[in-house]
């Protein structure tokens, strides 16, 4: 298992932290490009092919397709600076996200084909205008070997109830069970879709947590997890919870907070993680570090059941879940146990 740890992380780290750069950033020497990741209102991706000892560039707000079914709008910066084979950013964090050489295929007034090989991106990308500034660009061969496509929905596991703490604590992790919805948490191209355990679209309803996939960005995963609404003395509601889901997005003024707290990591950076054990899965969500103002990932507890229902009535919550270490993400592998 060892080996498939340092396969995700070693994809992961690679990609969650991109170098900081200063005010300029010299391009190079006529054949190279650079992709920086902008945080400045919205987060885009800038990609920036040297063409003539200038940058000729497009911001690509949901950054290059790694698949070749997915085209993504890139949106064409008239304003490159002439030959100064620099780029001068204010405003906003600027990261590189990746820099390498290119080769042209094709070089036109309404397509570019290129072949990038960077760092992080590599394979042939054809851009193309679709009207005045609007061009579209698309991945043209496979994507990385063993890379996999976002799930379009996964079936949440449920965990089934049990009388008893179950024997062997050393073989159980154990959680708080949190009166909450449900959902799955699908970060991709800097974007938010909250789907609740029926596919249905809840991000509406959560505005505050959009900010996550730009806090995790570039990254790319799906997240297990429950939104809890909070009453105005702090305590779990689910009425209020109930109001959010039912008012969708029109209802701002008065709402109570939510938080969203993510306890298991279902795919990550094009690769599923569901066959893994559940302490590989945590491991994997711990180096993510999903934690702000509106998220977070509670602990669990390793070692003793016991400790978890103390900590359960403490907080006055109904049940804690035990889950295999060991286990897949399967159902049967989650115990309920009321306290």
């Amino acid at each position: 298992m060892g080996d498939r740890l340092d396969a995700y992380r070693g994809q992961r780290d690679a990609r969650r932290s991109p170098e900081s750069i200063p005010g300029q950033v010299r391009l190079g020497a006529g054949d190279s490009f650079v992709i920086h990741q902008h945080h400045a209102g919205r987060l885009h991706w800038d990609l920036r092919l040297e063409r003539d000892g200038a940058p000729v560039s497009w911001a690509v707000p949901r950054g290059l397709p790694r698949e070749p079914h997915r085209d993504h709008l890139a949106v064409r910066d008239p304003g490159d600076p002439p030959r100064t084979g620099c780029a001068t950013f204010a405003g906003g964090t600027v990261l590189i996200f990746d820099r390498g050489r290119y080769e042209v295929e094709r070089w036109g007034d309404d397509e570019v084909v290129v072949l990038l090989r960077g760092d992080r991106i590599s394979g042939r990308y054809a851009l193309s205008r679709t009207r005045d500034r609007d061009w579209l660009i698309h991945r043209m061969d496979p994507p990385d070997p063993g890379w996999t496509p976002m799930p379009e929905h996964v079936v949440p596991v449920h965990s089934i109830p049990a009388v008893r703490l179950p024997a062997g604590d050393g073989d159980w992790a154990y959680e708080m069970e949190w009166d909450g919805a449900r959902v799955l948490a699908c970060v991709e191209g800097g974007r938010l879709r909250l789907l609740d355990a029926d596919g249905h679209d809840l991000s509406g309803a959560f505005g505050e947590l959009r900010g996550l996939a730009e806090a995790l960005a570039p990254t790319e995963c799906v997240l297990d997890g429950v939104v809890v609404a909070f009453d105005r003395e702090g305590h779990v509601s689910r009425a209020a919870l109930r109001s959010r889901i039912e008012g969708g997005s029109r209802r701002r003024a008065g709402r109570a907070p939510v938080q969203l707290l993510v306890f298991d990591l279902l795919w990550l950076e094009g690769r599923s993680t569901e066959g893994l054990g559940y302490a590989d899965r945590r491991s994997l969500l711990a180096d993510l570090d999903v934690s702000g103002e509106s998220w977070q990932t509670p602990p669990y507890f390793s070692g003793g059941g016991a400790y978890a229902v103390d900590a359960a009535r403490a907080h006055e919550l109904p049940a804690v879940i035990a889950k295999r270490l060991d286990a897949p993400y399967r159902p049967g592998s989650w115990l309920r146990v009321s306290v």
